[in-house]
């Protein structure tokens, strides 16, 4: 399949190096997302990521574009999709810039969503959900009532970009975003004045974390057929959809990245399935 075939060359997200930051990042949505920063002479420069800016370099929200810039890898017309989705996972960016080979010149870009829509049907795809959770480290669950420091600590030991919110009974009430929580922590009203003694304030942290986590979560129970993952994302424009079983508790997340790298090593296993079956042929004629 040539990427021709899935580039989006319109309604693509610019600004200009000009703007500040923080007219980039209202027009983003998640810690994935890219703005493609064109001058007027319509120059690519770079792409304005909310996790590079906001996660990793914490700029102010008036910022110029031009100072805050992320160089995302060039995607070429004439990659792999195997290539393309990886480049997707070791970014952390789902939208990337793709260019002509020969005279560089920017032709479009290609998104994460628009790879998993095209490979859906492959045979891959086809298995349970609840196999390719077998393949995924445990999630991270954690209480409507527990505090944004514990969220925080969490986080921070393993390094997941999402924690399950359950209640007493082990219910699912909601999903809680590291972007999402950051994002509202860095806002100039939020952040912490200097001179300000931590003592004499209610600190940010130790507010409950039912304040900051998204209560509409779509869900599939773990029996579902994988492609059926894809399909919500596609068709909900969301990047995860959480696995519940059969008594409605959550059993696990599965993200666009997920998806991506079960992709990814499929691919992989099948060519070196093929090179060792055509080495082990190659070898028996010689045996006779």
């Amino acid at each position: 399949m040539r990427l021709l075939n899935i580039l989006k060359e319109n309604n693509i997200i610019k600004v200009s190096p000009e703007n500040h930051l923080s007219y980039a990042l209202s027009r983003l949505s998640t810690s994935h997302d890219a703005a493609f920063v064109f001058d007027e002479e319509n120059k690519y420069y770079g792409v304005i990521n909310p996790y590079y800016c906001v996660i990793k370099s914490s700029y102010p929200g008036n910022t110029k574009v031009a100072h805050c810039l992320t160089h995302p890898p060039r995607i070429y017309v004439n990659y792999s999709l195997t290539k393309v989705a990886e480049l997707f996972n070791q970014s952390k960016i789902h939208y990337l810039p793709v260019f002509d080979p020969q005279t560089e010149k920017f032709l479009g870009i290609v998104s994460a969503r628009r790879v998993i829509n095209h490979i859906k049907t492959l045979p891959i795809f086809k298995i349970k959900i609840k196999q390719l959770i077998k393949l995924k480290k445990p999630p991270v669950i954690i209480s409507e009532n527990s505090s944004v420091a514990e969220a925080l600590n969490l986080f921070k030991i393993y390094k997941f970009s999402k924690l399950i919110v359950t209640n007493r009974e082990g219910k699912l009430k909601g999903v809680l975003s590291y972007y999402d929580l950051i994002s509202f922590m860095m806002m100039p009203k939020n952040k912490e004045k200097r001179g300000e003694r931590k003592g004499n304030k209610t600190h940010l942290t130790n507010k409950t974390i039912k304040y900051f986590f998204k209560t509409y979560v779509l869900t599939l129970d773990e029996n579902k057929n994988l492609y059926e993952v894809i399909d919500l994302i596609i068709n909900k424009k969301i990047g995860s959809v959480v696995v519940v079983n059969k008594e409605k508790r959550p059993v696990n997340i599965i993200t666009t990245k997920d998806l991506l790298k079960f992709y990814i090593r499929e691919e992989k296993n099948g060519f070196f399935k093929q090179v060792s079956s055509g080495i082990g042929k190659l070898l028996s004629r010689k045996k006779t």
